[in-house]
């Protein structure tokens, strides 16, 4: 068994936080959009034609090559599936990290991707390098799961200003029907 520990690996892992530090910042402007435009799947929507002018204006000005059209009928049916994986996490991220929070949201998120991925790489699925399922990453998962537990044991809701004006409203109007 050999570990892999390069400059390479560190530098790569560290664009990889920082593309999932983003994260969170999708999940908490999604719901706001949905929130804003009267239904999650209006935010999703946006959300996804944002994405494609960002991106599209990105291939020209780096002049990447057309697309191969003529291998689309021979792909698998799995390899149209990160659309579909796209579309119910943005949904499900503005829908639920208002319910949540962010951190929950998130911690939840990473754990669910986390043991998946482990059987993705264990198994070398979807044309990915088979990796080895060994009891030190079987741990790290665990330990994974473990602070998801423990960052939902011990979420406080935190009484903020604009939550208090909220709460009032709410018992008032309660107050009003019970009249």
């Amino acid at each position: 068994m050999s570990y892999n520990f390069s400059i390479t690996l560190v530098l790569f892992s560290l664009i990889a936080v920082i593309a999932g530090a983003l994260v969170p910042f999708q999940a908490g402007s999604n719901a706001f959009l949905g929130k804003e435009l009267g239904h999650p799947l209006w935010a999703t929507v946006v959300s996804l034609i944002i994405s494609l002018s960002v991106v599209v204006p990105i291939l020209i000005a780096l002049k990447v090559p057309a697309m191969k059209l003529d291998t689309v009928a021979s792909l698998p049916w799995w390899a149209w599936f990160g659309g579909v994986a796209g579309v119910i996490y943005i949904t499900a991220a503005l829908v639920l990290t208002p319910k949540l929070g962010a951190t929950t949201f998130i911690v939840c998120v990473i754990t669910g991707q986390v043991i998946i991925s482990l059987f993705i790489d264990n198994f070398g699925l979807m044309g990915l390098p088979a990796k080895e399922m060994n009891l030190g990453r079987i741990m790290g998962v665990l330990f994974i799961i473990l602070g998801m537990a423990l960052v939902q044991y011990f979420t406080v809701e935190k009484t903020t200003p604009s939550a208090r004006v909220e709460n009032n409203t709410q018992e008032i109007s309660i107050a009003e029907i019970n009249k």
